[in-house]
């Protein structure tokens, strides 16, 4: 009888206590936590020789450009990459396509304005020193750099 006591004083204790941890104060209606500023990287990938962005690189982008919301950004950096395929001269003008179709269309998303530093490495670094050509290089490395807003 008393672990039946014991066990019923436990699990109204447990209920009582778990109830409080949903209830919120008036202070956590109004007031709202601040949200952190965290720079932002992502890839957005292409097909062989092209400079199209995808339907779902333009959705990467527009995810991007979302957590940049009620921040400040401050840069944002666009690298264009090509793999080894092709001629040097090709694959750089390749990668400074990519750049700036993917500075067009994260502009497109509404991005807050900010300063768009594109750059292209064609195919630099496409190949490692052992010869072997690195994987996934058809794409651009976007880098948004925020900061929390003035206030």
């Amino acid at each position: 009888m008393r672990a039946i006591g014991t066990a019923a004083v436990m699990a109204v204790t447990a209920a009582a206590l778990a109830s409080c941890a949903t209830v919120g104060t008036g202070r956590d209606r109004i007031v709202k936590p601040t949200r952190a500023c965290a720079d932002v990287t992502v890839q957005i990938y292409f097909e062989p020789q092209s400079a199209e962005v995808t339907k779902e690189g333009r959705a990467v982008l527009k995810a991007a450009a979302a957590q940049a919301k009620g921040c400040t950004v401050s840069q944002v950096s666009v690298l264009g990459l090509a793999d080894a395929a092709g001629a040097p001269d090709a694959n750089l003008a390749l990668s400074e396509k990519r750049a700036q179709a993917v500075t067009m269309a994260l502009k497109a998303t509404g991005l807050p304005a900010a300063t768009f530093e594109t750059t292209a490495a064609g195919q630099a670094g496409a190949v490692n020193a052992a010869g072997d050509v690195r994987p996934l290089r058809r794409r651009a490395d976007v880098t948004l750099k925020l900061a929390q807003p003035k206030s």
